[in-house]
């Protein structure tokens, strides 16, 4: 939860500036306006944010009066001061992103050929590999394609250059590769390899997927409607 506290040089900027703020709250993260009104921001404000989680005070065309500032200081309470309303929800949108837990994603890093297969006692199976594409680390993970189908998807084992082991492995370059509990190898496969990397997730990504998800039910529950009418005719 994001919890703020708008002042305001009037009323009504207040209240416009209180409905653009509120829009921004989603399922994952939701914008709370504790308190709202006009005129300087005073002590009283200072107290109640610093009393409610540390909730950040916005100045809307006002400024604290000295005690209120000095008391901010003291309790650490964040006062942020705009002019302009589209600024300050850029600005509460950038913060309200960082609170987001970022997604996970698969990024392929790179494309191997399997030209060979060796059976290693107490190793199991291995490719010959050759890679067509980008670069292979011992850290990777591959989905192995047959026939342009995902026969399995796991972590590398063992990454070796000859006999020896190496960190990673780029384009142009032969290896040998291990795949953690799949033996399955055959000559012809691909071995398409990514690693999960972590994305910054956006407030308005969020904002439209769920937008979506509601029209969907709402879709979905016309659809049963229609239906139960169509039944009963």
């Amino acid at each position: 939860e994001f919890k703020v506290i708008i002042k305001a040089d009037l009323q009504g900027s207040a209240e416009a500036l209180k409905t653009s703020l509120e829009k921004l709250s989603t399922k994952d993260i939701r914008l709370s306006v504790i308190h709202s009104s006009a005129g300087a921001i005073n002590e009283s404000d200072v107290s109640l944010a610093a009393a409610d989680d540390n909730a950040i005070i916005i100045g809307f065309n006002v400024r604290p009066t000295p005690k209120a500032k000095a008391l901010a200081d003291q309790e650490k309470v964040e006062i942020r001061k705009y002019n302009i309303i589209y600024k300050c929800v850029e600005e509460i949108t950038a913060a309200m992103e960082g609170m987001l837990q970022p997604d996970t994603k698969e990024e392929v890093t790179g494309m191997l050929e399997v030209r060979n297969t060796f059976k290693v006692p107490k190793v199991g199976v291995i490719a010959g590999c050759y890679v067509t594409d980008g670069i292979i680390k011992k850290t990777s993970s591959v989905n192995v394609i047959r026939d342009g189908v995902v026969k399995y998807t796991g972590k590398v084992a063992s990454l070796k250059r000859f006999k020896e082991d190496a960190k990673e492995v780029k384009y142009g370059y032969e290896c040998g590769v291990g795949i953690e509990n799949w033996q399955d190898l055959q000559v012809g496969d691909q071995l398409e390899v990514f690693e999960f990397v972590q994305v910054a997730r956006k407030l308005g990504q969020t904002l439209a997927e769920e937008k979506a998800e509601q029209e969907k039910k709402g879709s979905q529950a016309e659809s049963s409607e229609n239906s139960g009418q169509s039944d009963q005719d």
